[in-house]
């Protein structure tokens, strides 16, 4: 977990799928690589506190729950559950 400072996306694959980390203080999340908008590469984008914003249009997703929060139009990148141990980041995607 001391690879990935706070603040900062960082891109893995996980069991094939492109998976954004971002560390938010002390907690990890995982999202999907692809903004559900127009498929923009989540992982070239900015993250501002818990926000993720697509570097292609903009729109901006709440790491922790996968919710777009800007514009406000009820859809979703996938997220997925990530477990911390012995300072190694292990990520379950389906």
């Amino acid at each position: 977990m001391d690879d990935l400072p706070a603040g900062q996306l960082t891109l893995v694959a996980a069991g094939g799928t492109r998976v954004v980390l971002a560390r938010v203080h002390d907690e990890v999340f995982a999202c999907s690589d692809e903004c559900p908008h127009q498929g923009g590469p989540l992982s070239e984008g900015r993250l501002s506190g818990a926000r993720l914003s697509c570097p292609w249009h903009g729109w901006m997703y709440d790491v922790r729950s996968g919710e777009c929060v800007m514009p406000a139009r009820g859809v979703r990148v996938a997220s997925y559950p990530v477990t911390v141990e012995g300072g190694e980041i292990w990520v379950e995607v389906p």
